[in-house]
């Protein structure tokens, strides 16, 4: 063999793979020797039959504006600004992540200029009333499902600067600001947050001194600390800002308020005295062009003080009606009465973080559904991963809960579009809560779905991986969302003490049912108790009453031992966050169940009905606080948890009528939601 030549060799090694090729007669364990067929793609719409109108689901999902949020998207689908991109045989849209932030950062407002100019903010500032702002939150939520960075451009230009201009100002500032900010003439973005100061809204160091000689306010960032931070528009855009700084009036301070104060000219020069840096590149959100401010002792007029709470007199008295410094504006509870009206920041987060989980599972399900692994018996198909019960349990409780948090967003928008002075704590307290239990539901879902997705997860142009850079900031803008708990814990505890103090029953942020006697849960919970909407509303209220009497009582023991009442909070952090947690799924099962009412008998119902037991099992079996404080036995837990596996198991022939119902267009999804294969082969490879 040793002596054998190249050439001799090569024919050799060639008669054998062509008898490897042309033998039919092989034997393997009896079983002939066959070539595999390649896997081809079949729709999920070919196989899986959905029993319930789509239409009318996404009806009680969507609840509003549904031909406007249509036309939105239609209008983006249009443009090549959308950047259009042919995968598998099917046009998607979605954003450049690709590119630079600053090839982002100017896309993003080429969109917006597309948008501006077809009319889609018509009226956004101009025109009030209740059809106006669903309307409003309609093209948001549309637009954030598109791009992240597009809707928060947005939302900080017309429901941040616009909106303290709107309720932190007075006639003539509306006269004078808000038509130019509709039409984009002043683009505009809100100096809050500082390098030294987030959530400690009065503890920000900007100064604000008033010149009685020249009737002009002057606005210095004293230290570094002070520099505004994390300012959205600031560092390419915006040409005016909201500035919120402490109020210097003859050497007293009279507390944090809100200055209009011009960044640019409308060539785009820097203004005097002012200095902007770039935050830099970020995980996220690179369409957004986030700035760092420095003021350098400049002077605004007086008029720009925005005036709604208090006000200054060209002679430099101090006009008020809060007559106390320490409770101006951002005080205690009137803090959050005064900043009601600027909670739809927190009512946008909470709606777009439910419409990004909304995309991640509609293209992780509709994948689950095409794409086969192993098989349960040998020489047979394989097997679609949502059949396997595990695929099930990682996903549809997510879908179940999503469903019941869409549900409470809408609540939240229609208690905030009906907002009355009385009604402005609760909308804080409610807004707080959902904020925090909403986004983090996203990123947990988010990462699920990724995962879930295997290796396709972690392309770029599948979505659901970059969607979480994408939405990771949600659990700390706008109020992190641990602070955010407490503050809802901290509310609850006050009704608590005045319930008690006063000897009056429970009236408020729906504790009404407190006044009722403890209820007790049945010895035996068989598949019907667990599904039964009393059982699970009863045991959601029995946690969240349990913890505020607990939480209650260590601030009684903690504040008897000496400590002070802000200490003692701090120290009750954990009650605190479990207390604020049930609150918020007590709030979501009450809304969830309230719309399964208005659904008519039915598949549909009957299918909501499931989604709504799962969603309220899945919050007894993740919630360690129902063991630790004996509200279920470990008995009545493993019933739970069963009863859960089950729930997931009947829902899964409606996983691709429920995601369809969420009403995202197939354009808005990815690739791997539809002919992964195609979008793979070698002839999509230059896409």
């Amino acid at each position: 063999m040793s002596s054998e030549s190249p050439t001799d060799r090569a024919s050799r090694r060639t008669r054998i793979l062509s008898n490897h090729l042309t033998t039919s007669d092989l034997q393997v364990g009896g079983n002939s020797l066959q070539s595999n067929i390649c896997l081809s793609y079949s729709p999920p719409e070919l196989h899986e039959k959905i029993e319930f109108e789509v239409r009318k689901m996404r009806e009680l999902l969507d609840v509003h504006n549904l031909q406007d949020r249509d036309w939105l998207f239609g209008l983006m689908m249009q443009s090549k600004l959308f950047n259009p991109q042919e995968k598998g045989g099917k046009v998607f849209v979605m954003p450049d992540f690709n590119h630079t932030k600053e090839q982002q950062r100017e896309m993003t407002m080429k969109r917006i200029e597309y948008l501006l100019e077809r009319g889609v903010f018509d009226g956004w500032l101009t025109t009030r009333g209740p059809e106006t702002e669903m309307r409003k939150f309609a093209f948001m939520e549309t637009l954030g499902i598109f791009d992240q960075s597009l809707a928060i451009k947005i939302g900080v230009h017309f429901f941040l600067w616009g909106g303290a201009i709107q309720f932190f100002g007075t006639k003539r500032h509306h006269d004078k600001w808000l038509r130019d900010t509709e039409t984009y003439r002043i683009k505009g973005c809100f100096a809050m947050t500082e390098l030294g100061h987030g959530s400690n809204v009065r503890g920000i160091e900007t100064v604000a001194t008033y010149d009685p000689k020249t009737d002009e306010f002057v606005i210095t960032t004293p230290c570094e600390s002070a520099q505004k931070y994390w300012i959205g528009g600031a560092a390419n855009h915006a040409t005016h800002t909201v500035v919120f700084s402490q109020l210097n009036i003859n050497g007293r301070n009279q507390g944090v308020h809100a200055f209009i104060v011009q960044l640019r000219d409308f060539d785009g020069n820097i203004c005097p005295n002012i200095r902007i840096a770039d935050c830099g590149h970020k995980i996220g959100l690179n369409g957004v062009d986030n700035g760092r401010i420095w003021f350098d002792n400049v002077r605004i007029p007086r008029e720009n003080l925005l005036n709604s709470v208090a006000d200054v007199t060209p002679d430099g008295q101090y006009k008020s009606a809060i007559q106390d410094p320490d409770q101006v504006i951002f005080s205690c509870c009137r803090f959050a009465a005064f900043l009601a009206p600027l909670t739809s920041g927190r009512v946008t987060i909470s709606l777009s973080a439910i419409y990004s989980a909304q995309i991640g599972l509609a293209i992780a399900i509709r994948y689950a559904l095409s794409r086969r692994a192993f098989s349960f018996v040998p020489n047979e198909p394989e097997v679609l991963l949502l059949d396997y019960p595990s695929h099930q349990r990682r996903l549809l409780p997510l879908v179940a809960k999503t469903y019941a948090m869409t549900c409470a967003g809408n609540y939240l928008k229609k208690m905030y579009v009906k907002r009355t002075p009385e009604s402005n704590k609760t909308i804080h307290v409610v807004s707080s809560g959902f904020k925090a239990v909403l986004t983090w539901h996203n990123m947990r879902t988010l990462q699920e779905c990724r995962e879930a997705c295997g290796g396709q997860g972690l392309k770029t142009e599948n979505q659901v991986g970059h969607l979480k850079g994408e939405y990771d900031v949600q659990s700390t803008f706008e109020g992190d969302n641990n602070v955010l708990m407490q503050q809802v814990s901290k509310a609850l505890l006050g009704e608590f003490i005045a319930a008690k103090k006063k000897n009056k029953p429970f009236k408020g942020l729906g504790l009404e049912y407190m006044n009722e006697p403890w209820p007790v849960i049945p010895s035996q919970l068989t598949s019907d108790i667990l599904r039964s909407s009393n059982f699970q509303i009863t045991t959601l209220r029995l946690r969240e009453r349990d913890l505020l009497n607990r939480f209650a009582a260590e601030m009684s023991q903690h504040q008897s031992s000496g400590v002070n009442k802000e200490y003692a909070f701090a120290l009750g952090y954990q009650l605190a966050e479990d207390l604020g947690r049930a609150f918020s799924d007590r709030i979501i099962f009450e809304t969830f169940l309230n719309d399964e009412g208005t659904v008519s008998t039915g598949p549909m119902k009957d299918v909501v009905g499931k989604l709504r037991s799962l969603y309220a099992l899945t919050c007894m079996e993740e919630d360690a606080a129902f063991l630790r404080y004996g509200y279920l036995s470990t008995e009545k837990a493993a019933a739970v948890r069963a009863e859960v596996a089950k729930l997931c198991s009947e829902l899964r022939p409606h996983a691709l009528g429920l995601v369809s119902s969420f009403g995202v267009p197939g354009a808005f999804l990815s690739p791997i939601a539809f002919n992964w294969i195609d979008s793979n082969a070698w002839s999509s490879s230059s896409a």
